[in-house]
């Protein structure tokens, strides 16, 4: 399972963000590897699609690329709240993070925090 943060699928729909070209070869990568991203991390893919009348078109290409969004336990309140304490990165980073243990996937990013926070926790990582 390869745990996608939003660097990763605003990169990939956008052809004007400076992560495009990186986004496009690591999806293309992953060679019918399961995709997933938790509920916060699609939210905040969808939110410039939103803005611009374009939910749906964004929806649809979310499916059509095969992402799944990832439950992330239980008791996720407390368990997001101590990771943000002791790792010191976002919240939408730790549900990247908790997805990714959750699953035991692999977390792919372009944000070096989560990636560092990654491999703090033990997890792998694709960049």
């Amino acid at each position: 399972m390869l745990v996608l943060d939003a660097s990763v699928l605003i990169g990939h729909f956008d052809n004007n963000d400076p992560h495009h070209a990186r986004a496009v070869s690591l999806l293309l990568a992953t060679d019918g590897q399961m995709l997933g991203a938790s509920a916060i991390t699609l939210a905040e893919t969808l939110v410039a699609p939103a803005r611009n009348g374009r939910l749906a078109e964004a929806q649809h290409a979310l499916r059509r690329l095969g992402v799944r969004e990832l439950a992330l336990g239980t008791e996720i309140p407390s368990r997001l709240a101590q990771m943000r304490a002791d790792l010191q990165v976002k919240l939408p980073d730790c549900c990247v993070l908790l997805a990714a243990q959750e699953h035991a996937g692999e977390v792919a990013s372009f944000d070096t925090a989560v990636l560092e926070a990654a491999r703090r926790l033990g997890l792998r990582t694709v960049e």
